[in-house]
């Protein structure tokens, strides 16, 4: 089976007032509990993983992202970049975690023909993939692991601050949509009890022995 090839070069990167824009996002999965019927909050998160893949040539862990290009929208661009460098698909969160400006330290270390990129600043556009797919040969792979972790592992193993941040926000969202779906499910028990009372006094029937004729 052919793999496609990764996307190289900046002859198409998007740039802001010098800012090379960036996508990329925190593929995420939950880990089912056969054994257990309800979930709390701190079971919620010790349920939830997320997908991070190893820097070329380094050992350090960081979130698939890369440049945004002129020809694709961000969404299109962070899905991208999920699946060539970590070699994953799946259904991504319109919207964004959050926007982050930090200092690419490649561009700074890498000799410079432009202005922009000595300056080495980026704006990145961070997103949720709920991953649905895991491919097992995908365009980077000769380059980098991947690696699932739970949120507390990832956090102490994020390279830069501004990821730790972007990981603090997703964790934020996740647990607030747990929460508002609990609260979803208890408000339906609740109706479905009001409901079943109902019926069960709709079928009742007077007992013909406490009926009379009233002249």
């Amino acid at each position: 089976m052919s793999v496609i090839s990764s996307r190289t070069g900046r002859d198409r990167q998007r740039y802001d007032n010098n800012f090379r824009l960036v996508s990329g996002c925190i593929p995420y999965r939950l880990i089912k509990d056969e054994g257990s019927e309800e979930d709390t909050s701190v079971d919620f998160v010790n349920k939830l993983q997320v997908l991070m893949v190893s820097s070329p040539n380094r050992h350090d862990l960081v979130f698939p992202k890369g440049g945004w290009e002129d020809d694709e929208t961000v969404l299109e661009a962070a899905s991208r970049e999920a699946m060539e460098e970590a070699g994953v698909k799946g259904s991504l969160r319109e919207v964004p975690l959050g926007v982050w400006e930090f200092r690419s330290k490649s561009s700074i270390s890498s000799s410079c023909n432009e202005e922009d990129e000595c300056f080495g600043g980026c704006k990145g556009y961070m997103f949720a993939l709920k991953v649905t797919e895991e491919l097992e040969e995908w365009p980077e792979r000769e380059n980098r692991e991947r690696k699932w972790l739970n949120v507390k592992e990832a956090l102490e193993l994020c390279r830069y601050e501004w990821m730790q941040r972007a990981l603090e926000e997703f964790l934020r969202v996740m647990q607030e949509e747990e929460e508002e779906e609990e609260r979803k499910l208890r408000s339906e028990e609740e109706e479905e009890t009001v409901q079943d009372d109902s019926s069960k006094l709709e079928e009742c029937q007077i007992d013909p022995c406490y009926c009379f004729v009233v002249n």
